[in-house]
């Protein structure tokens, strides 16, 4: 009888467990509107990390390439994966076997010879949507080539079938005409993550490969109750776009958001800065709410710019009480920390210290432990405590009181895909997952706290892994996406 109710136990335990992975969806981009990448994954130690392999009876298939995260959706019965690619097609699969269960084509995506420049053919959706999960929607904004030429559209459709919601598509060049903006849609760009806070939507806006044309650096909203009518904040010099994967990150308080390099401008004018923007974005140049390098002019000129890493808003706690900051990574190499209530204006910053040899574009992981907060990131360190000549990928360890930075550990890795953490629900065994994209192709794992290998590819080489890629740890699974599939591993 022991026996039996101590099996009972176990089964309920274990069905808990799955229950808690499988009850958590994905919503938004790296997790959270914070960015952290940050995933709880109940039962994943270091020993179980080690047996991750690929799902063979995963099925997985789209049509698109996919430079979007993917979401995942568990609600009311429902438990998907959601997938959205450059040919604007937008799935929803089951979550354990991969089989479509819808597909909406949203329109025809911008090919070869119609933009001025760019890299990604052909050109659709670029951007991570998010879901709303009270509305029970996935938004998103694809490029398509209608009848006037490449059109930014934003799609509101519905989670459960895909079907359009009322007041989408929304042309956004004529929305903003509308309101008397000029947004040139054929030299703006779609890249970085949707965001969605207190039920309004925003999207932000760069340029293309190549930085074409008179492009700002835009950020649009709406409220998801009346799409109608859209209000904007962009740089004001040319240039300056919103680049980075991960987006504008939101901290419960504040929207964030960091722009890259400007054009011929003689005087700041919001270029290699991070910005703190309310709901309404509305924005002025008071010290408290922006940083720019002092050397903001070189950086403009030698296209060495913030805008490719998300601003990361982080906690870090010890003995002397929490401190709240940002940090900024550059195409400089450099890591700047900033006070998060004062951004510090031009040349504000609590700490800038040179962390990478190589241009920093990527985004960014981020967890605690008793040391500080740790942050990863793939990048060719400049102090590697290992001293390993092929580190690809490091962590530096935030500390508060005062504030600094170090490099905790360095790993070898040959891509530049973007990491992820997993821990237990207590925070131990934090394993950062991360993919050699454009390298070797492989998923990695690396324990989080010495940086020692736990996973390494299981000989599974992944195909039409895209630069910047991330992983969703979901369902008990990792999810991983490439050209015209989606992986699953599972432990």
């Amino acid at each position: 009888m022991r026996t039996f109710i101590r099996c009972l136990l176990t089964i309920g335990v274990m069905a808990t467990m799955s229950g808690a992975a499988a009850a958590q969806s994905v919503t938004t981009y790296h997790g959270g509107p914070n960015r952290s990448g940050h995933y709880v994954f109940p039962g994943l130690t270091f020993a179980t990390a080690a047996g991750m392999h690929l799902d063979p009876n995963f099925a997985g298939q789209v049509d698109g390439n996919i430079y979007a995260q993917p979401l995942y959706w568990n609600q009311d019965g429902k438990n998907l994966i959601i997938v959205a690619t450059e040919n604007n097609n937008v799935y929803a699969l089951d979550a354990t076997s991969g089989k479509v269960i819808w597909q909406k084509l949203l329109g025809q995506p911008v090919g070869s010879g119609i933009l001025p420049c760019g890299n990604i053919l052909p050109l659709g959706i670029t951007g991570t949507p998010a879901i709303d999960s009270a509305d029970q929607a996935i938004y998103l904004d694809a490029m398509i080539n209608d009848s006037t030429g490449p059109q930014h559209y934003l799609f509101g459709l519905s989670i459960n079938d895909g079907s359009l919601l009322s007041g989408f598509p929304i042309n956004v060049a004529d929305a903003l005409k509308s309101t008397g903006q000029t947004f040139d849609p054929k030299v703006q760009n779609q890249r970085s993550a949707l965001l969605i806070v207190n039920g309004n939507l925003f999207v932000p806006y760069g340029g293309h490969f190549g930085d074409c044309g008179n492009y700002h650096g835009w950020v649009v909203g709406l409220n998801l109750k009346n799409p109608a009518t859209l209000w904007s904040w962009h740089t004001r010099a040319q240039g300056g776009g919103i680049w980075a994967p991960g987006g504008m990150s939101y901290d419960g308080i504040s929207m964030f958001a960091t722009t890259g390099n400007t054009f011929g401008a003689s005087s700041w004018s919001d270029g290699e800065a991070v910005f703190r923007l309310g709901a309404n974005l509305n924005h002025d140049n008071n010290s408290r709410d922006f940083f720019a390098p002092a050397n903001w002019q070189f950086l403009d000129h030698a296209d060495l710019d913030l805008g490719g890493t998300g601003p990361v808003p982080i906690d870090v706690t010890d003995a002397k009480g929490t401190a709240q900051f940002i940090l900024a990574l550059g195409k400089d190499g450099k890591a700047y920390l900033l006070r998060r209530k004062h951004l510090g204006g031009i040349g504000g910053a609590l700490v800038v210290e040179s962390v990478a040899h190589n241009q920093i574009r990527t985004a960014p992981a981020f967890w605690s432990d008793k040391s500080g907060t740790m942050v990863a990131f793939p990048a060719y360190p400049v102090a590697c405590p290992q001293a390993d000549s092929n580190a690809g990928l490091m962590v530096l360890r935030v500390k508060a009181h005062p504030p600094r930075l170090a490099t905790a550990w360095c790993a070898a890795l040959a891509g530049s895909g973007a990491p992820i953490v997993t821990t237990l629900a207590d925070g131990s065994n934090p394993v950062v997952w991360i993919t050699g994209a454009e390298g070797d192709n492989l998923l990695h794992g690396f324990r989080g706290d010495t940086g020692a290998v736990v996973f390494n590819g299981g000989g599974a080489e992944l195909n039409g892994l895209r630069h910047f890629g991330t992983i969703v740890a979901a369902n008990r699974r990792l999810y991983v996406a490439g050209d015209g599939r989606i992986y699953s591993f599972i432990p």
